[in-house]
């Protein structure tokens, strides 16, 4: 036992399908850590599902996505002529954004399969409209299985995947697919409604594997326990408690994403009292843990380690036992489990 991520394997399954069956032409994306759960273990769903094509983020992702899931895979980051780890195969789908990058592509490997990108108001990668032109010129013998668009997460994305959908069927660029992300399903509809002529396909991460948070559980093994007195000093900065307690070390640190946002430090006269007149211990330099003890979430005792985490727990809360397990809250886009139990 350590830092471990349940899953409810029937009900995680069931919303995986439900979130395919109303999305048409869905591929799902498995980059990072897999969202907590493991690229391979969404790679072997993916199969299971019956989904032709995934997407990872990397080339260093690749070829753990060709062993284990048997379609095509999507490599969102764009090619560039200086990755040594860019993996050339039949199953893999380059994108590309930018003109030069197409005449390098299309001169060291003719045929392989490719994404034309455009940029949106993400701003991150991608042709501009206007170099449409000069990248068909440069296609070669590229095979081009696709345009895609990656869309901002905040606010309403219809209007930019409306534009890009006129730019792309007033192109010379010979693709009917658009690779599409962060729409809503009512916008999926209405893109599709607008030009039915494309193949309007949504990569999506977070809200399929991620979908029903209600079937992830996450827990952390007491592994040690202390009583401590006010103003002993503990842990490797010696800090001392601010009354009577108890010192509960749990497994969890740093290496598992816990505390890898900078805790806010109460900073200024006003702000210092306003945490005075709560009664908390922000007031005394303390930081809100993600470990739930006793029905509340609790506080560290100290910034957590690299494999656990100081946890200070006043007297007036029951203390659990070493050995027992407690709640984590996460992100688990940057959680890292010891074990990932599928039950």
């Amino acid at each position: 036992m350590g830092f471990e991520l349940d899953v409810d394997a029937t009900r995680w399954r069931h919303g995986l399908t439900a979130k395919v069956e109303s999305t048409t032409g869905l591929v799902p994306v498995i980059k990072g850590n897999g969202y907590g759960l493991g690229r391979d273990l969404l790679a072997a769903e993916a199969g299971r599902l019956g989904l032709d094509t995934i997407a990872v983020g990397t080339y260093s992702e690749v070829p753990g996505a060709l062993a284990a899931f048997t379609g095509d895979v999507m490599v969102l980051t764009p090619w560039r002529p200086f990755f040594s780890d860019a993996v050339l195969d039949d199953r893999v789908i380059h994108t590309l954004g930018r003109v030069d990058d197409i005449a390098a592509l299309a001169a060291a490997a003719p045929g392989a399969r490719i994404l034309l990108e455009g940029e949106t108001s993400m701003a991150r990668h991608g042709l501009d409209r206007h170099e449409l032109a000069a990248a068909v010129a440069a296609l070669g013998d590229l095979t081009v299985e696709g345009f895609a668009i990656h869309l901002p997460m905040q606010g309403s994305n219809f209007a930019e995947a409306q534009s890009w959908a006129a730019a792309l069927e007033a192109s010379q660029v010979e693709a009917t697919t658009l690779y599409v992300s962060h729409l809503t399903p009512a916008e999926l509809t209405a893109l599709r409604t607008h030009r039915p002529q494309l193949e309007i396909r949504p990569r999506i991460g977070t809200s399929l594997w991620l979908g029903d948070l209600g079937a992830l559980s996450v827990r952390a093994t007491v592994i040690d326990s202390h009583l401590v007195a006010r103003g002993e000093h503990i842990g490797y900065r010696q800090k001392p408690m601010p009354r009577d307690g108890t010192l509960l070390v749990i497994s969890g640190g740093t290496s598992h994403g816990i505390g890898l946002e900078a805790p806010k430090a109460t900073s200024g006269v006003v702000q210092r009292g306003k945490s005075l007149a709560k009664g908390g211990l922000e007031a005394a330099g303390f930081s809100l843990s993600p470990f739930t003890i006793d029905g509340k979430q609790r506080w560290f005792a100290e910034p957590p380690h690299m494999q656990a985490s100081m946890i200070f727990l006043p007297a007036s809360a029951t203390a659990p036992e070493v050995g027992d397990s407690v709640d984590v809250a996460v992100r688990f886009t940057t959680a890292t489990f010891d074990a990932v139990n599928l039950r």
